[in-house]
């Protein structure tokens, strides 16, 4: 791989690695050489890559229609909307790219309801500890410093508060009369791979009910299958009042979804939002290809099944179990939260062959696709157990 400077603004700290092809968890690189995803591109190719059904619904579009903008009709756009309603009860959606886009969505429409309501400066409760994207809008409801440094002034509308702590949420409630929403990811992926207590996100319903405030689930890492449901939401047994989604939704095309029902279903009308690109034929056969699968397929079962074989063979190969001091999450996003420094960690899988993650500074993130194999969810913990007792040796040396 070259070291000479690209054109690319270093946004991010790219690995030494380019990738040339994947089939299903496994990755090749421009040498041939093979990986064991166990990020699928952040939460995103949940069906693994080069999935037959994706694969032959992007490849068919792509030959007839790719793009006509949203002046018109699209109907694969209807079927997906349609999909997606069965799947989560939600009555409308807005197509858009990303999930930072579907979270932008979600403030105006919250801010709308507060000017329905005769609120001159709506406000909107959001978590320490949360991310929901990176456009000035969403980087304001993200509660974390590091990630918002730099970016001033964000825009005020937003009540952080922490994690898990009802209270704080029932004397903001009791204080203010310009709440509108609380918007929070059930769990904080970016953070940590932190899951909310169930009571928590149960109390936040009813307080919601209370105060006729939207509850607004982020479940763009959350979704598509990851943790085991088509929505993480489903087994909560809580339903939100709008729900965001994307990454998994395309299973690597960019589209996301911000999904209402109620009265925050009726909010928008023409000229009050818009995507030139959102909801396109093209990302939309990808969405319905993901869907269909997630529904007529038994691929979601394989959530829990990898994760415990994963996780049976990572305390198997652990030499110490102290050194592991935590394991968090649900179906397959994971969150393994060492004893160990973590700054080697994501180089030492690269040079090992495993693609992992490092999320809230201390915790190794580890999303692998729901079509990776039992085999190979057991080489992937056995890997991240190994490179753990590697690091725990070496500090122990010093």
């Amino acid at each position: 791989m070259p070291n000479a400077p690209t054109a690319i603004m270093p946004t991010y700290g790219r690995l030494p690695v380019t990738f040339a092809r994947g089939e299903g968890a496994i990755l090749y690189d421009t040498a041939d050489r093979a990986y064991l995803d166990g990020l699928s591109g952040i939460a995103v190719t949940n069906l693994g890559h080069n999935h037959p059904r994706v694969t032959a619904a992007v490849t068919e579009q792509a030959a007839r229609l790719v793009h006509t903008s949203n002046l018109f009709h699209i109907g694969l756009q209807e079927e997906a909307a349609d999909l997606l309603r069965q799947a989560t009860g939600m009555e409308n959606m807005f197509f858009c790219n990303s999930g930072a886009e579907a979270n932008e969505a979600a403030i105006k429409l919250a801010r709308r309801l507060g000017h329905h309501r005769q609120i001159a400066r709506p406000h909107i409760i959001v978590l320490d500890g949360a991310f929901h994207g990176r456009t000035i809008g969403a980087l304001s409801a993200t509660g974390n410093p590091k990630i918002r440094e730099g970016f001033g002034p964000l825009l005020d509308g937003f009540l952080h508060v922490p994690a898990n702590e009802l209270s704080a949420i029932h004397a903001l409630g009791d204080a203010l009369a310009d709440v509108v929403a609380v918007l929070v990811e059930p769990i904080q992926g970016e953070g940590g791979v932190r899951p909310l207590d169930h009571h928590y996100l149960q109390g936040l319903r009813d307080l919601c009910q209370q105060n006729q405030w939207l509850l607004m689930f982020d479940e763009v890492q959350t979704g598509n299958g990851r943790c085991g449901s088509t929505y993480v939401c489903e087994q909560l047994e809580i339903k939100p009042d709008v729900m965001l989604t994307a990454k998994g939704l395309g299973n690597g095309l960019p589209i996301g979804v911000c999904m209402a029902r109620g009265e925050a279903a009726q909010l928008l009308g023409p000229g009050d939002h818009g995507s030139t690109y959102g909801g396109n034929p093209l990302c939309c056969a990808a969405a319905i290809a993901v869907l269909t699968t997630l529904r007529d397929d038994t691929v979601m079962q394989r959530a829990r099944s990898v994760r415990e074989v994963l996780l049976t063979a990572l305390h198997e190969a652990i030499t110490d179990s102290d050194l592991i001091a935590e394991v968090r999450g649900r179906g397959l996003m994971i969150g393994i939260q060492p004893r160990v420094a973590t700054k080697e960690i994501v180089q030492r899988g690269l040079e090992s062959g495993l693609l992992i993650n490092v999320a809230g500074g201390d915790t190794i993130r580890v999303l692998p696709p729901l079509v990776m194999t039992d085999e190979q969810a057991g080489e992937l913990g056995a890997g991240i157990a190994n490179i753990i007792n590697d690091i725990a040796e070496q500090e122990n040396a010093l």
